[in-house]
């Protein structure tokens, strides 16, 4: 199980060009953030740092920007004097047999663009939810299961990418909606793209994920192998591949008979961060599917230009996880080969890097499932702080950090998944210091809405954690999103999105769980979620999931 995304530049052949980055690097990687407005100057070149096409205050990949952090600096509208009054404005409504959102949504200008469950992909006016555009997904290759977007988008140079759940990437004229070029990039039974792309210097960065590992114990486990690609952004055409683990070979069958190949998995579900000034990506992958080898549960620090890697850091030792591992049978159990000896810990770094300087260092850090921040200098790949914030569960990794965390350019703030409670933490980046921690209030499954639901709600985090200043947004297993002081971490705003809504598309709606895989978008003085979670599914018989639109 796991995570989530890539991208590229060309060749710096002037002082002035390499100037131009370092400072971008500097502005989207602050030491401290600024107190004042951002000048004229700053917002040109986040412009530029973001591969052309946004401005600021946009929020136009599922990272915000190049270095991950997660925040809007640019966002001067809401703050924790006025984030009290925000309103329901407009919501979209999913029909309920289209299932829950898997997709973060993107903010460029105007308009809002986000994939749907119901198969398609959509651009609507950010203001009001007004129709622009919308984009029919199985009008691209075989119609059938996994037709539907399982990232977040990223809007650069005129095109909106994004990939599904059956492994195609989607370029799309940003204006029109209209099919710019599309390509299946791993035909792998269950490979899908959950990796968020990031875009840089024409090129698309991409990771493959793939769900083999839950295919049951009839399936050929298994074959796949993660990889992280670079597109040609025009074209879609490959650049380079890297992939994570050995190609995998028989090596016997399973109890059942069913050849089983090794060494498998280590896939790629998160978006990835890239230093414009070493011309470095960086990524985490998942656990082994079967065997044990290649990059699994590693750090990957890779050249963008040719894709071979500058270093890779291995946070765990052994950690090989298929569905079976959690099976309560002996003859079930047997699928999971490595169960006795402890290893079978479903431990992946799925949570998206964040890039940062802190003491005079380059630094990255990044989530794992196992509950633990990690911080590496960026050049050499040397841990320089590791903090341990919630304990790992008996089964697997999903008490600790799931999908993203945010710099704001003086903390880190990092939370917890069902963390008993999840909990949101404020951390130093020069030392892993914790400055102030939130759990999940006590009672989010008493009131509202999960209150009808006591043995469906949990007090965890799904989503990624989102900054602005003086604010840091997260919503809930319990269905509440939440805005919370920056400064002492006092919950200061929230809204329970289990209620019913009629979504201007016409359709009623109610949300569950706010949507894990991404989390909340802060653009221009509004906020944007998805509600509705598979992994914590409230009873909605009546009604479909729902993306919400915020506002004062």
């Amino acid at each position: 199980m796991g995570s989530r995304s890539t991208r590229r530049g060309r060749v710096l052949r002037s002082t002035a060009v390499v100037a131009a980055s370092c400072l971008a690097l500097l502005l989207n990687t602050p030491v401290v953030a600024s107190a004042a407005p951002p000048d004229d100057t700053a917002q040109a070149t986040e412009t530029t740092a973001l591969g052309g096409g946004s401005f600021p205050g946009d929020w136009p990949s599922w990272q915000k920007d190049l270095s991950g952090s997660r925040s809007n600096p640019f966002e001067r509208r809401l703050t924790p004097a006025n984030v009290g009054k925000l309103k329901l404005k407009w919501a979209f409504a999913y029909p309920k047999t289209a299932g829950t959102p898997h997709s973060q949504p993107a903010v460029v200008g105007d308009t809002i663009y986000f994939g749907a469950p119901d198969g398609h992909f959509y651009a609507r006016d950010a203001r009001t939810g007004a129709a622009k555009w919308d984009f029919d997904l199985s009008t691209v290759g075989p119609a059938g299961y996994g037709a539907v977007v399982q990232d977040g988008a990223a809007v650069s140079g005129g095109k909106v990418y994004f990939g599904d759940g059956r492994g195609y990437f989607y370029a799309l004229d940003q204006r029109t909606g209209k099919l710019a070029w599309a390509r299946q990039i791993d035909t792998e039974v269950a490979a899908g793209v959950t990796s968020s792309p990031i875009v840089f210097g024409g090129r698309v960065y991409v990771g493959v994920s793939s769900g083999q590992n839950i295919l049951g114990k009839t399936f050929p486990c298994c074959t796949f192998r993660g990889h992280i690609d670079a597109l040609n952004a025009e074209t879609g055409e490959q650049v380079w591949r890297y992939y994570t683990v050995p190609e995998p070979k028989q090596n016997g069958t399973w109890p059942n008979g069913v050849p089983r190949y090794e060494p498998s998995g280590a896939g790629v579900w998160s978006t990835p961060a890239i230093d414009p000034v070493t011309r470095t990506l960086y990524v985490g992958t998942g656990q082994n599917y079967t065997g044990s080898a290649g990059n699994y549960d590693s750090v990957l620090a890779l050249d963008i230009t040719t894709g071979k890697a500058r270093w890779t850091r291995k946070m765990t030792d052994v950690d090989t996880w298929r569905i079976e591992c959690s099976a309560r049978t002996p003859e079930d159990r047997q699928y999971c080969p490595n169960l006795d000896d402890g290893t079978a810990l479903d431990f992946d770094l799925g949570a998206a890097p964040n890039l940062f300087r802190a003491g005079g260092r380059h630094l990255v850090g990044i989530g794992q499932k196992a509950g633990v921040y990690h911080v590496l200098d960026a050049r050499t790949g040397k841990i320089v702080w590791q903090r341990q914030l919630s304990e790992p569960m008996p089964s697997g990794g999903l008490s600790g950090i799931q999908w993203g965390t945010s710099f704001d350019g003086q903390r880190l703030y990092v939370s917890t998944y069902m963390g008993r409670p999840g909990t949101l933490f404020a951390i130093n980046p020069a030392d892993g210091h914790i400055i102030w921690k939130t759990p999940n209030p006590a009672d989010g499954c008493t009131t509202g809405g999960a209150a009808q639901y006591p043995a469906v709600c949990q007090l965890g985090h799904g989503p990624a954690v989102t900054t602005t200043p003086g604010l840091v947004w997260l919503g809930s297993m319990d269905g509440k999103m939440r805005a919370y002081s920056a400064r002492t971490g006092e919950v200061l705003w929230t809204y329970d999105t289990i209620t019913e809504v009629q979504g201007v598309n016409g359709l009623p709606g109610r949300g569950g769980a706010v949507s894990g895989a991404g989390g909340a978008v802060v653009s221009h003085g509004m906020v944007y979620i998805h509600s509705g979670y598979m992994f914590t599914p409230y009873p909605n018989p009546d009604h479909g999931s729902v993306l919400l639109a915020f506002g004062l």
